[in-house]
């Protein structure tokens, strides 16, 4: 028995390696890999580039902690400014810490800003932003609260793409900040619609609430463009990311408006790992691949592509298809873990996410022949399941 907290339904595989979008199970079989890691390694597994940084800093210095100034910080930090829109940026070590960073931006916000008055926070139902005390709080399904409750209550969730009741909420005057996932991953790859995301904006900048944009998913390329805010014409006040940031080595950060992040004082805020060497390294390196010119392009023509073949392939079926550039998706109504099963048994992986929705997250870096490979063992799958026939 193992001694391993027992909190994963793990599937029944075991990767001894990975090299680009292939995957080695212990007894040699090689899988297709449509799932990085729930977006992390978007660069593909054992990426050269990230692997070789990764080891010359591991031969360096991994770690002195905050209390002194680290170069390579530095510079990560002013080239995530560059990428996004100009703000500070806070290291940590996940996405769920980064949320609970930026919320607790929007609180010390309202309660120094504006006496304490403001201190509630907008979210969408069927979002989800962490499983930390005041992340899970924030998310808005049901189902990982349960058995936490009572969960904290200066949350609100309200239904996507409603702006009439957005409004409902601020008018009351008590709203810090609104915090939005552009594409709902764990809730279905449903996509924000572009005239709620841009009125929000709009008020929110009028009336001084913080508008937080969940980048933890749908960054670092996923969606064809380093931060998915890009594809909307808007600036965020504050956005968090993770996952892709280092293709696998554990990392997330904060990127606020200069103004705001200064309530983050000294003391205020803090982390032990937080944007330590080895990670800075990897992310460093990862930029690198990402800022190459043409590589987003790239992203977005095999993005259009896949879904484009996709929905070929379940073209007047059950099965709809969601999502935008490389994070993509199907639904299949009552079906989702037979569709996985039988994926997984053809040799390609794929991962769940909310209302019956299948993950398909294929390495940025991925070749035409790969994704027709994959495509064509989506098509098997489903074909054994009746689906298409």
């Amino acid at each position: 028995m193992s001694a391993i907290f027992q909190n994963y339904a793990r599937y029944p595989l075991t990767f001894v390696k990975g090299e680009g979008a292939r995957l080695t199970e212990a007894d040699g079989r090689s899988f297709l890999d449509f799932g990085c890691g729930i977006s992390v390694v978007n660069l593909g597994h054992c990426h050269p580039h990230v692997t070789k940084a990764i080891q010359k800093q591991a031969e360096t210095l991994i770690h002195t902690s905050n209390l002194y100034h680290n170069p390579i910080q530095e510079q990560l930090a002013d080239r995530l400014n560059r990428c996004g829109f100009g703000g500070d940026v806070f290291f940590c070590n996940s996405g769920a810490e980064a949320n609970e960073a930026a919320l607790k931006i929007a609180r010390i916000y309202g309660n120094k800003k504006y006496e304490g008055k403001r201190n509630r926070v907008i979210t969408l139902q069927n979002s989800f932003h962490g499983r930390t005390y005041m992340t899970l709080s924030a998310t808005g399904q049901e189902k990982v609260k349960k058995g936490f409750e009572p969960t904290m209550d200066c949350f609100v969730h309200i239904k996507q793409n409603d702006f009439g009741e957005f409004l409902s909420e601020v008018k009351k005057g008590d709203v810090a900040a609104v915090m939005l996932e552009l594409i709902q991953g764990e809730g279905g790859l449903e996509l924000i619609s572009r005239d709620f995301l841009v009125e929000v904006s709009e008020y929110c900048a009028k009336y001084d609430i913080l508008l937080i944009l969940d980048e933890i998913q749908t960054g670092f390329g996923r969606t064809g463009d380093i931060f998915a805010y890009k594809h909307f014409g808007i600036t965020p006040d504050i956005i968090t990311m993770a996952k892709g940031i280092a293709n696998g080595i554990p990392m997330g950060a904060v990127m606020a408006k200069h103004e705001i992040a200064e309530y983050l004082s000294a003391g205020t805020h803090g982390s032990t790992f937080g944007g330590g060497y080895l990670a800075c390294a990897a992310a460093m390196a990862v930029l690198d691949v990402m800022t190459e010119k043409g590589f987003m392009q790239d992203v977005r023509e095999k993005g259009d592509y896949f879904l484009g073949k996709l929905n070929e392939i379940f073209y007047q079926t059950e099965v709809t298809v969601h999502g935008l550039a490389l994070m993509s998706g199907i639904k299949v109504p009552g079906r989702q873990k037979e569709f996985i099963e039988k994926c997984m048994n053809n040799g390609l992986i794929v991962i769940p996410a909310g209302n019956d929705v299948i993950r398909i997250y294929p390495p940025l870096t991925i070749t035409y022949e790969e994704l027709d490979e994959g495509l064509a063992l989506i098509k098997k799958s489903a074909s054994e399941m009746g689906i298409g026939e």
